[in-house]
């Protein structure tokens, strides 16, 4: 428990700390996210990929000096019934606004304060970066009376802002190796990512779910960053790591989606049975991360562009799969049950490797019933027409600025 005074001096202090910085770089986020309802809104993603500065920007944008960030150690003994103190604090800023939240997971029980304000129609956002703590608790306080926005790192877009520079091949490339963490984009010095890797495995994996084995998770995590956009099964994981069962791989792989680190997506299939007993691909959060963490990433761009492709198709809200039967197609993204964009990656089209690309991806096209396909390369342009199906082969960097 704290002291109203307690409280209030955090308060004054972060309001006089944010006002003396920049706001950051604008977020396209900020576009979509629908205010004027009351309906909880949450942006959940991963650390350090911008939550706290997207919150600040909304408050700016709506006026508001209803914020407190609860990564304030000052706060650690913050309790559920400390939220009436400050909404009295709030209250005697602004009787009526919007308020905003950040990083609220660390308060035990705030989902029950939540219901609350959201009973008297007082407009809340919230932030974390824990997926199935927020699902959980609000799954059970607020069901039907909050919507979720997903944030990621910067994109191609953001980053182009954040840097000052145009888009084209030489920004991409510098993207592709960047990744979109803004604070490594700013200083470019490792250990950023490196000390960002830590704080996932310990605090929102370890400590979280009351692991004991902290070597083998970082191993896993470097496993899985060194094997980007490969096949993987829960049964190999569960005995390269000796973890005991594949229930055991299962819980640490959820631990990782969770954190909103690494993400395993299925084989294509309209039956949830096939897709829970076919092999997954994994994939990470972002290409800096797994360029640092991987032991292989050096000669292979190729997966690099791969996993960028996937991350701006998660970003989009799609739902993603990989198709394989006799070849195989890289992503198959889905909407409301339709089959949207079928794409394959490639770094370069050659004449090596053509046939192979075009193999999977018209199976697929065939399979699916889908007469246009994509190939996404670094930097090509062009269109092949075969019969009825047109494969539009285009770089990933313009497919990226398109939305």
């Amino acid at each position: 428990m704290l002291l109203e005074g307690q409280i209030r001096e955090v308060f004054d202090y972060q309001a006089a700390y944010y006002k003396s910085i920049p706001t950051g770089t604008p977020r396209t986020i900020l576009d979509s996210l629908d205010l004027t309802d009351t309906h909880v809104k949450i942006i959940s993603g991963i650390r350090r990929c911008g939550k706290s500065t997207l919150l600040r920007q909304l408050s700016a944008k709506k006026n508001s000096d209803c914020f407190l960030s609860f990564e304030d150690p000052r706060l650690t003994q913050f309790e559920v019934n400390d939220f009436f103190k400050l909404e009295k604090i709030f209250q005697e800023r602004e009787p009526s606004t919007i308020y905003f939240l950040d990083e609220i997971q660390h308060v035990e029980g705030w989902e029950r304060f939540i219901r609350v304000l959201h009973d008297k129609k007082t407009r809340v956002v919230l932030s974390g970066s824990n997926a199935s703590i927020l699902s959980r608790e609000l799954g059970a306080s607020l069901t039907g009376r909050q919507i979720t926005y997903a944030l990621f790192p910067f994109s191609y877009a953001e980053y182009l802002a954040h840097r000052n520079q145009e888009s084209g091949l030489d920004s991409f490339s510098g993207y592709l190796q960047l990744g979109g963490f803004p604070e490594y984009l700013t200083s470019t010095n490792e250990n950023v990512l490196i000390s960002l890797y830590n704080d996932l495995i310990y605090r929102d994996i370890i400590v979280r779910h009351g692991l004991r084995n902290a070597k083998v998770v970082r191993e896993l995590g470097v496993y899985l960053a060194t094997n980007i956009g490969k096949e993987f099964s829960y049964n190999k994981l569960a005995g390269i790591f000796e973890l005991g069962s594949v229930n055991t791989a299962l819980s640490y792989l959820s631990y990782f989606e969770d954190a909103y680190l690494f993400f395993a997506i299925p084989r294509f299939s309209w039956s949830g049975k096939q897709q829970a007993r076919n092999p997954k691909k994994i994939y990470g959060i972002d290409t800096g991360l797994m360029r640092i963490l991987s032991l292989s990433f050096s000669g292979n761009q190729g997966r690099l562009l791969e996993n960028i492709v996937y991350i701006e198709l998660k970003r989009r809200g799609k739902e993603i799969f990989y198709y394989r039967s006799r070849n195989e197609c890289d992503f198959v993204s889905v909407s409301k049950r339709k089959v949207e964009m079928l794409i394959q990656v490639c770094f370069e089209l050659n004449t090596d490797n053509l046939q192979r690309e075009l193999a999977g991806l018209t199976e697929a096209m065939d399979e699916l019933d889908v007469e246009t396909g994509f190939i996404f390369t670094m930097n090509q342009d062009d269109r092949i027409v075969q019969g009825k199906k047109t494969i539009i082969v285009k770089p990933v960097w313009k497919w990226m600025l398109e939305e």
